[in-house]
C-alpha cells in the first residue's frame, strides 16, 4: 500500500512537471515588443531586414516556409479529410497590451480553451490584429485580420486567421471597446488586465478554411506553424479598425508583413458541409 502511495506521488510530479514545461511560453513565440521592428518598406528597420536585425530573427530572411501567402483557389487542393475544426473555449481572465504594432489580447492562463484539429488540442494562448489583411484572398486584401495563436502540449503552433471587410461592426470588437479607449487615455506599453473575457464570443461563421505550414508573420518569424484561415470573410466596422490605430498610436499606416513567397508549398481546403465552429 505504502509502495502503490509512493507511485502514485511521483506520477502527480513528473506530471505538474510535464505540463509546467508543456505550457510555459515558447522561446518560438512572437516577440513581445514588436517595437524594435518596422512595417515601413523604406526603414532600415523594415521587413525586408527583419532578419538582419536580430541573430535569432533570421528566418525572417532565409525561411522558405513564411507567412503570410496568398490564397489562390486555383491552386488549391480540396480536401474532406483534414478534419472539422472542433472548438472548446472558456471565459477565461485575459490582459490588453499594446506591443508597439498591435494590441494584444493575452489570456492569462492555459484554462480559454483549446481547438482541435486531427485529435490534437491546441490551447488559446492570445489574439491580435493586422490592418490591413496580412493574406490576400484570390488577389484580395481585406480590412482587418484577427490572429488567434494556439499551441499544442508538445509546442507546435497553430494560428487561425480571420479576415474582415468594411461594414457592420464586429460584436467581440464593440465589448471590446472601452478597454480600447482606455488605452488611448493611457498610453504605456504595460499588459493590463481586462477581467474576463469569452474566447467563443469571437465569431468563425464558415464551414471552410484554408490550411498550409507557415510561419509566425512576426520576428523571430518561426516556421512549421499551421495556419487555419477561414474561408468566409467577416465584417467590422471602419470606426473599430481606427480605433486600433489609435489604440496602438505607433504613426503607421500598416502593420501587415508583405505576401512571402509559397516556394511549393501545399494549400488545402477543407470542404466537409460541417461547421467548424461550435459554441457550447
Amino acid at each position: 500500500m505504502e509502495k502503490l502511495v509512493i507511485n502514485k506521488v511521483i506520477l502527480s510530479c513528473f506530471l505538474y512537471v510535464f505540463l509546467a514545461l508543456h505550457f510555459s511560453p515558447a522561446a518560438s513565440q512572437e516577440v513581445e515588443d514588436t517595437r524594435e521592428f518596422a512595417y515601413e518598406s523604406w526603414s532600415m528597420r523594415g521587413p525586408a531586414r527583419w532578419g538582419m536585425i536580430r541573430p535569432e530573427w533570421r528566418m525572417c530572411s532565409n525561411g522558405t516556409m513564411q507567412s503570410p501567402i496568398e490564397l489562390l483557389d486555383q491552386r488549391v487542393r480540396l480536401v474532406s479529410s483534414l478534419g472539422r475544426l472542433k472548438s472548446r473555449y472558456i471565459p477565461s481572465n485575459a490582459t490588453l497590451r499594446n506591443r508597439g504594432h498591435d494590441m494584444m489580447l493575452k489570456w492569462t492562463s492555459n484554462t480559454a480553451g483549446f481547438v482541435e484539429l486531427n485529435r490534437t488540442r491546441y490551447y488559446l494562448q492570445q489574439s491580435h490584429w493586422h490592418s490591413p489583411s496580412e493574406h490576400t484572398m484570390n488577389g484580395k486584401r481585406f480590412d482587418l485580420e484577427l490572429h488567434l495563436v494556439h499551441q499544442s502540449l508538445s509546442g507546435q503552433l497553430a494560428v487561425i486567421g480571420i479576415m474582415y471587410q468594411i461594414g457592420a461592426a464586429d460584436s467581440f470588437l464593440t465589448s471590446m471597446e472601452g478597454h480600447l479607449m482606455h488605452a488611448i487615455s493611457n498610453r504605456t506599453y504595460q499588459e493590463r488586465s481586462v477581467g474576463v473575457v469569452d474566447p467563443s464570443l469571437i465569431k468563425f461563421g464558415s464551414r471552410r478554411y484554408y490550411k498550409y505550414i507557415g510561419s509566425l508573420t512576426v520576428p523571430p518569424c518561426t516556421q512549421n506553424v499551421i495556419w487555419l484561415v477561414v474561408r468566409e470573410v467577416r465584417t467590422v466596422a471602419r470606426g473599430q479598425v481606427s480605433l486600433l490605430h489609435v489604440a496602438v498610436n505607433d504613426g503607421s499606416d500598416t502593420n501587415a508583413r508583405p505576401i512571402q513567397h509559397v516556394h511549393g508549398r501545399t494549400l488545402e481546403l477543407y470542404t466537409n458541409e460541417d461547421v467548424i465552429y461550435r459554441r457550447n
